[in-house]
């Protein structure tokens, strides 16, 4: 069995699901998209025998990912739209216990990042990446 400290580990990531990706992508390909969110824990790519391939990004921080949910879902990548949603099952979309159990997990209290803040920047008028 899983240790508690793994455990406290899976909960605290966020996973996010990439759908829609092309059979040829590669794992660095989907880091390019993603990097700029927040730091990436792994990524889990998918690709079954008949498309599309998909994968689950980890990202360290719940929040990274919903800015890289906003910020890609949606999005044409190689002709296809991009379909980038918050993982089913994700202990941290739901508050759940990943395991079954009765309840949310203990939770303490997020390690200070001094990097950040509640403060974020809108830009607007950029032309079309």
């Amino acid at each position: 069995p899983p240790s508690h400290q793994q455990e406290d580990k899976a909960a605290s990531m966020a996973r996010i699901y990439v759908g829609n990706l092309p059979l040829d992508i590669r794992t660095r390909d989907i880091e390019d998209l993603f990097w700029k969110y927040g730091r990436i824990r792994d990524i889990d790519l998918k690709s079954p025998s008949r498309p599309p391939a998909f994968a689950f990004v980890y990202f360290e921080d719940i929040r990274d990912a919903e800015d890289a949910i906003r910020g890609r879902d949606g999005v044409q990548f190689e002709g296809a739209r991009l379909r980038v949603e918050m993982s089913r099952g994700s202990s941290d979309a739901y508050g759940g216990d990943p395991r079954g159990g009765g309840g949310p997990p203990p939770r303490r209290p997020p390690p200070r990042d001094l990097r950040r803040s509640e403060f974020r920047v809108i830009v607007s008028g950029l032309p079309p990446s």
